[in-house]
């Protein structure tokens, strides 16, 4: 059994996988030692994989390699499917990179638009040639609707919902409307830009915001929940 772990800036998600085929996927509230002891305990667990977006910490990687499970810890050193063309391929967050090669296993030789909707939104792409080309990283819903809380004196936090129109009637609505459709703006006009050279460009969406976006976005797209832990999985793979 394969287990792959993705430690993001708000939640961190678990993946079994018997011979790439996706086992049970787990999402603990803390991931702590304990986390990490009971899926050892429960599972024959041979090889591993971990991604973090956080400060590094070992913990969870000297727990396995005492269980005697081979594990990898994804940087942008580790052999990938894709050449990286980002200049400070070192920066670059191994939970994107993990997406991108989901996205690779997913529709080879093809442009692909991948999206993850969570604390940031970040947008990455990947070219028909094997090509990382590069993406941009801006500010998700939550952290847009803290900001306008935290940085003004009076406006309130506000969180998301399908209720919204284009123009508020209140400050609450104001508040909702204007970071709601302002990120949909967004998203749709990456996608429509980047369309016009890159042909065929397939579009998934995963992170925490993916089901809400989905529903919003023009193109067709493909929500894909469980992107980032699939990749993680595709990478050891490749590796083996």
């Amino acid at each position: 059994m394969d287990l792959a772990i993705d430690i993001g800036n708000s939640s961190c998600k678990a993946g079994l996988y018997d011979r790439g085929r996706k086992v049970s996927i787990d999402v603990p509230e803390s991931p702590d030692k304990a986390f990490i002891e009971n899926i050892l305990l429960t599972n024959d667990i041979s090889r591993a994989i971990l991604s973090s977006v956080r400060k590094e910490d070992s913990l969870f990687k000297d727990i396995l390699e005492k269980s005697g499970v081979s594990t990898t810890v994804l940087s942008h050193t580790t052999p990938l499917p894709f050449k990286l063309l980002y200049e400070t391929p070192e920066s670059l967050g191994t939970d994107r990179l993990a997406a991108v090669a989901a996205a690779y296993s997913m529709f080879p030789d093809t442009n692909v638009l991948v999206i993850d909707a969570g604390t940031a939104v970040t947008y990455d792409l990947l070219d028909s040639v094997k090509n990382y080309i590069g993406g941009n990283i801006s500010p998700g819903l939550q952290m847009r609707f803290r900001a306008l809380n935290e940085f003004t004196g009076r406006l309130p936090l506000v969180s998301k919902s399908d209720i919204f129109g284009n123009l508020g009637v209140n400050t609450t609505d104001a508040i909702r409307s204007g970071v709601q459709t302002g990120l949909i703006f967004e998203i749709n006009e990456y996608i429509r830009n980047l369309k016009i050279n890159y042909s065929g460009l397939k579009v998934i969406i995963t992170g925490g915001d993916a089901d809400f976006f989905s529903t919003k976005i023009e193109s067709e797209c493909i929500v894909n929940r469980d992107l980032v832990i699939d990749g993680l999985n595709y990478i050891l793979n490749y590796n083996a």
